[in-house]
């Protein structure tokens, strides 16, 4: 597994962008947004319009996924 970012183009409000994660943040974000019934353009751009600013999207995704991960296994779900 390949710790380097791997870009990938979404759309955000008809708007085509890039961001750049890692394998394990595309594959949680891809599962994350398939058990919410969601694309994960859908779920990208929920969390571009909640994100400060000031915060990268790529940064703002980690954290979101990071935030799932940890609120599953407080769930006893991970």
């Amino acid at each position: 597994m390949s710790g380097r970012p791997v870009k990938h183009s979404l759309t955000l409000k008809g708007h085509r962008t890039s961001v750049s994660l890692e394998d394990v943040f595309w594959r949680e974000f891809r599962r994350i947004a398939r058990e919410k019934g969601m694309t994960i353009n859908a779920l990208a751009s929920e969390i571009d319009v909640t994100r400060d600013p000031e915060v990268g999207l790529a940064s703002s995704i980690r954290v979101y996924v990071l935030q799932e991960a940890l609120s599953a296994r407080d769930a006893g779900s991970f």
